[in-house]
């Protein structure tokens, strides 16, 4: 049922999106006036009437939906990279994860969401504003039980005394393999998240030092591209999601 101060996500016949919290107040769309109240104690699915007549449904939020309406300060790592960070780094409910640069927060919340109630996630970030705006976000998902966030650098040392894995989103992850060998526990993941081919270059240089303690790494780029169906035509689309980073994968020994 939708409680009063729920968050819920509204979307009218054209499919346009509103993320809204319900209260006893009124919400204002091209398509009319909405009482949002109406919507206390029915069911997600329920439907809403606009003052003009328009229709809108009421759905639960998933993490997606919050990531796409959430205030943002710095590019986030987009669904298809965390994806891959998640599932080839097996993380999974209950594990403890320590990420860097929490950015907007949005792997952050990525992350919160594999871990479930009973992991943690513990991310630290140098940038004051970018740390609020990540915290913020963290409790729009409803993550603030599973999350602790630090307005910290990481390059200065992992305060954690042990941890499942590590996920970055660093210029310099390289900075961080001297901790993450103390720290990370063995057949853990280091996964570093970089943009440019000079910063895997140089990652994999810093790494020659510490090849005794990792497996073989792993650096993919994950590209999607959608596709136009109609009935006379399928094709694909004429923009895609492509390059948005490298990511490399190292496992402890």
């Amino acid at each position: 049922m939708i409680e009063k101060g729920s968050w819920v996500l509204l979307v009218d016949r054209r499919g346009k999106r509103y993320l809204v919290k319900v209260d006893d107040r009124e919400f204002h769309t091209d398509l009319g006036i909405l009482r949002l109240g109406e919507l206390i104690g029915k069911p997600y699915g329920c439907r809403i009437e606009s003052h003009r007549g328009e229709t809108f449904v009421a759905l639960k939020p998933d993490i997606n939906d919050i990531i796409a309406k959430m205030k943002r300060g710095p590019q986030i790592v987009h669904p298809k990279d965390a994806g891959i960070i998640i599932a080839y780094a097996g993380i999974s409910p209950g594990d403890t994860v320590i990420e860097a640069g929490a950015g907007s927060g949005a792997l952050t919340i990525f992350l919160a969401n594999a871990v479930g109630p009973k992991g943690k996630v513990i991310s630290y970030e140098v940038r004051k504003d970018f740390y609020e705006i990540a915290k913020r976000n963290v409790e729009l998902a409803g993550f603030s039980d599973r999350v602790v966030l630090k307005n910290r650098s990481i390059y200065d040392g992992i305060e954690e005394d042990v941890a499942d894995h590590i996920v970055l989103d660093l210029p310099q992850p390289e900075n961080v393999l001297p901790y993450a060998v103390e720290v990370l526990k063995p057949g853990g993941y280091f996964v570093a998240y970089t943009p440019c081919m000079n910063q895997v270059h140089r990652f994999f240089m810093a790494l020659e030092r510490f090849r005794d303690h990792f497996m073989r790494p792993r650096t993919v780029e994950v590209l999607v591209r959608e596709h136009e169906v109609k009935r006379e035509c399928m094709r694909p689309k004429t923009t895609m999601l492509a390059h948005t980073g490298y990511i490399t994968f190292l496992r402890k020994l």
